[in-house]
């Protein structure tokens, strides 16, 4: 029971601890520039954390919108973005963007 639990254990964590190639960071980096710059308001700048994360085998990536605001944002393996965290001052998503997020050029890989 004690090799099961282990194993068990050493999966779970191997499976949480998916790194991602420098050069998928850099393409996810650009595709979550690119939303952003597409879906909201007075994006003048964009800044990632050196640290991504990959929960459960996913990307998240981490940084700051004009110097200040703070997001987090879940990238798909085709680089499209999942889901989106925003700090207080993140700017306001424009009018045409509100229903359905528009465009911003996703690359395929």
């Amino acid at each position: 029971m004690k090799r099961f639990v282990f194993f068990l254990s050493f999966i779970i964590l191997v499976g949480c601890g998916v790194n991602h190639d420098p050069e998928q960071i850099e393409k996810a980096e650009a595709s979550v520039e690119r939303y952003l710059i597409a879906n909201f308001q007075n994006i003048e700048s964009v800044e990632f954390n050196n640290s991504p994360s990959a929960p459960m085998g996913g990307l998240v990536l981490e940084g700051t919108v004009n110097g200040k605001a703070t997001f987090n944002i879940g990238v798909h393996d085709d680089l499209t973005v999942g889901g989106i965290g925003k700090g207080e001052g993140f700017p306001d998503r424009k009018e045409e963007c509100r229903e359905h997020s528009c465009d911003y050029g996703q690359q395929e890989e």
